[in-house]
């Protein structure tokens, strides 16, 4: 990981060396807290290691590990996996914890696990946009993705795809690839998504679309969020139930895809980034924290990268489908928090029904 991409070192470069947008004003016995508090951390940084776990992108962790290395001296070890694989990891190494940061995630998966965290609150937090706010003390938001579907634009011929409805074209069945909602991340953020854009969580209609639906997926599910995206675009599937970041690089790298909001709705979430409980390297892993919802790298992301920034005035891409031009829809984050279980096991019920069929 020591290497730097030339691409991300020109742009940090030329980047502003301006703050992040400013908290409300603090008291005097706070701002001496602060300042006392930023001294001792600066007096710490630089050298030693980190581990971090990720289910996150190539491009995403090539844009920021080189980085933090360089900038800060700190050797980083990553070991890259599935979300719900490295949740039980760290749920296996509770009391000998090897990794000190988990970057990456859905924030609700994050949430439901909250005795494997370590409470921290970046001062850049200030900079979030408010409806991305680390309010739990211990989830700190990054960047946003939504759900999105991919198309191979080489085998799509004439069958229309603009949402979810197109899905149940019966010439797409058994040509669709999803990953499972019970054990991926992304794939659990589409159920939510197509659940809140077909009518409701608890809607009859919008559970009858989910069975219709996986009835046209035909029992064929991927092993990972990964294996969805890569499928369409080499050809073994026509489309893709996936997330914006991966399929959008695939469309800048050139690959014969295209990625579809659904004109139901896309729902985008913060994807999280938390510092495991007894991290051996705890500073490094709270200046980690703080270096990814910097005004730099929030830059580098939003500038040069297919991720969408969390901080309220960060640089995007020109090459990325404006969010004025995507119906978005909110999830209730809460509700899905709290009853996933109960929706992870309705799509299990359905799905098994399908299967014993």
């Amino acid at each position: 990981m020591k290497k730097l991409i030339a691409l991300i070192l020109s742009v940090v470069l030329a980047a502003s060396a301006a703050g992040c947008s400013s908290a409300p004003a603090a008291s005097k016995t706070d701002a001496a807290s602060s300042a006392a508090s930023e001294s001792a951390a600066s007096a710490k940084q630089g050298g030693g290691k980190l581990v971090i776990y990720s289910p996150n992108s190539e491009g995403l962790m090539n844009a920021t590990i080189p980085l933090f290395e360089e900038k800060y001296g700190v050797d980083v070890e990553v070991i890259q996996a599935g979300t719900g694989e490295l949740i039980k990891r760290i749920q296996s190494e509770k009391e000998d914890p090897y990794a000190d940061v988990m970057f990456g995630g859905s924030w609700s998966l994050a949430y439901d696990n909250k005795d494997l965290w370590e409470p921290y609150v970046s001062k850049n937090d200030a900079g979030v946009l408010d409806a991305y706010k680390n309010t739990c003390g211990f989830i700190t938001g990054n960047v946003l993705d939504g759900s999105c579907l991919i198309v191979n634009t080489d085998l799509i011929g004439d069958i229309k795809v603009e949402g979810y409805a197109d899905l149940l074209n019966p010439k797409l069945k058994g040509k669709i690839a999803t990953a499972d909602p019970a054990n991926s991340s992304s794939a659990f953020a589409q159920l939510t998504n197509m659940l809140k854009a077909m009518g409701g969580y608890e809607n009859d209609a919008a559970w009858k679309y989910v069975k219709d639906l996986f009835s046209n997926i035909g029992g064929k599910i991927c092993e990972s969020s990964s294996a969805v995206y890569k499928s369409v675009a080499d050809g073994e599937n026509v489309v893709g139930l996936s997330y914006e970041d991966p399929c959008a690089q695939l469309v800048h790298d050139g690959a014969p895809v295209k990625v579809i909001y659904p004109k139901e709705g896309t729902v985008y979430l913060p994807a999280s980034a938390t510092i495991i409980k007894g991290a051996k390297n705890m500073d490094n892993a709270k200046l980690f924290i703080d270096f990814i919802i910097s005004e730099e790298v929030q830059n580098i992301w939003g500038s040069t990268l297919t991720n969408r920034p969390v901080m309220k005035d960060a640089k995007t891409s020109d090459f990325m489908t404006p969010m004025s031009d995507i119906k978005v829809i909110e999830e209730d984050i809460p509700y899905v928090s709290s009853h996933k279980k109960d929706l992870v096991s309705k799509y299990t019920d359905i799905y098994t029904s399908l299967q014993s069929k």
